[in-house]
């Protein structure tokens, strides 16, 4: 995607986790992206949200932070660098919404042309 994206990201070895601080109009928000196995073979769960105060994802609270295209931005290069260590995997999302839903359907459709190339 042509946005910018975040480029202080944590990761752990296996990539299973990535965080990233949100910067925008309400200060810093911790992000987490989470891949976590389904019950079929090679079909991983891409979960996404705020860190709460348990340190947990929050995939609900909604933080307007004025930086959404970053963050997809963000999305794009975890999963590609994702994908590229585990090319047999196969990633499903869908957002904890159906607001979210479509604002992800948006996003890929306004980019599927270079997404396409990688995914």
């Amino acid at each position: 995607m042509k946005y910018e994206v975040y480029t202080d990201i944590r990761k752990d070895a296996e990539l299973r986790i990535f965080e990233f601080v949100s910067i925008g109009k309400f200060g810093a928000i911790r992000k987490r992206i989470s891949f976590m196995p389904t019950s079929l073979p090679y079909v991983y769960n891409l979960a996404f949200g705020d860190i709460n105060k348990d340190g947990e994802i929050d995939d609900i609270s909604i933080s307007d932070n004025g930086d959404r295209n970053k963050i997809l931005a963000t999305l794009a290069k975890v999963l590609d660098q994702y994908t590229y260590k585990y090319p047999e995997r196969f990633i499903y999302f869908r957002g904890s919404t159906k607001e979210r839903t479509r604002l992800y359907r948006m996003a890929i459709g306004l980019n599927l042309e270079e997404l396409s190339e990688s995914f």
